[in-house]
């Protein structure tokens, strides 16, 4: 009987080979907004090395929503070519793929951060960061200006149309972001969220704009394709965002459309103190499917086959999504195969690899 983790797992008219996932990660590898040869080997190489989800990295819905000019994009009707050439690729190794879409919020206007964390400067094109409220996110990052009713319908409006794109590219997942201290993540705090209109104070009025965004996206997004949102479950801080209005947002989530909360924490406040340990935030996505009934994915210092296995088996998550363990490792998924003595599905062209005992490798045959 086959191990959870390496089970099928499926979502609407999609199925998943396994629940290992590859968490998006942004490579700040684009020049303006476009995927290169170095995103298709990256993400090529997760589908290859047995991956049933390769998520494409956070990808601005607007040019001012990316973080840095190096960001990837999804806000220009030619930006699709090239998503769609990686879609193929993962398709085409048994892997569904999905692309996160993403407005960086404050956190926007950086300087890509190989060389430090600072400010973009006026002659690299620096521009001003729209926000819930003007507040910074630190000392070390710009000024947001306050979006009013009109740019807030405009950036529902971006979401769409991403969604839109999503779809010509072929995906077969779209999340939205709402976490790690981005747009609306901010939204949804209260400690980067000081508005009193209808966008602010309750907990209700802060999930508006991401409620919108949901609804817009699920409008253009076929009801036969899942729609996942990634949320940061606490700011870890006092007074902040916290697991309590987690459980409750993903009940609103659930009653919108969407089919999966993958659990994150943190990101929107500068030095918040995060309790950082193996797995640390498997007990939100436990909680969150439990109390909401909606499936989850986990995420977070997840490296090991038989840790990935038992938050399956343990009905702690539906989905285990990785990371830095996936860049230490594109083969995890075969490797995990062989730690939990399962065959492994490995590419025909790497059979030659294949442990000498597995049918795969001996179906080669003496001219091996």
């Amino acid at each position: 009987m086959s191990h959870p983790l390496l089970s099928p797992f499926a979502l609407r008219s999609v199925e998943f080979r396994n629940r290992i996932g590859v968490s998006p990660m942004c490579q700040y590898s684009s020049v303006d907004g476009f995927a290169a040869d170095w995103h298709l080997v990256h993400l090529g190489s997760r589908a290859v090395g047995g991956a049933g989800l390769v998520m494409v990295e956070a990808s601005a819905v607007t040019a001012e929503g990316r973080i840095t000019p190096a960001d990837l994009g999804i806000y220009k009707d030619e930006h699709v070519e090239n998503l769609a050439r990686i879609v193929n690729f993962v398709r085409s190794q048994g892997a569904r793929a999905g692309i996160q879409i993403a407005h960086a919020g404050r956190k926007a206007s950086m300087a890509p951060p190989f060389h430090g964390e600072r400010l973009l400067t006026p002659a690299e094109g620096a521009w001003t960061p729209i926000a819930p409220s003007p507040v910074p996110f630190h000392e070390n990052y710009a000024t947001p200006r306050a979006l009013d009713q009109p740019g807030i319908d405009s950036v529902v409006e971006a979401f769409r149309a991403a969604a839109v794109r999503a779809l010509n590219a072929g995906f077969d997942v779209l999340e939205i972001h709402s976490a790690h201290g981005y747009l609306l993540h901010e939204f949804l705090s209260p400690l980067s969220n000081l508005r009193t209109d209808t966008y602010g104070a309750s907990l209700e009025n802060r999930a508006r704009l991401l409620i919108r965004v949901v609804d817009a996206a699920r409008a253009v997004w076929p009801d036969r394709l899942p729609l996942f949102v990634r949320i940061s479950a606490t700011d870890w801080t006092e007074g902040g965002w916290h697991i309590d209005d987690s459980v409750s947002l993903a009940r609103m989530l659930k009653d919108h459309g969407v089919d999966l909360v993958d659990v994150s924490s943190g990101g929107n406040i500068a030095g918040a103190k995060i309790p950082v340990a193996p797995g640390y935030q498997v007990g939100f996505a436990e909680r969150i499917r439990r109390e909401s009934g909606i499936p989850t994915a986990a995420v977070g210092m997840i490296t090991e086959p038989t840790q990935a296995n038992r938050i399956i088996e343990n009905g702690e998550a539906d989905l285990v999504l990785m990371a830095r363990e996936m860049l230490r490792d594109p083969y995890f998924a075969v490797h995990a195969a062989a730690a939990l003595n399962e065959a492994a599905s490995w590419p025909e062209q790497y059979l030659r690899a294949a442990p000498l005992h597995s049918p795969a490798r001996q179906a080669l045959g003496p001219r091996e």
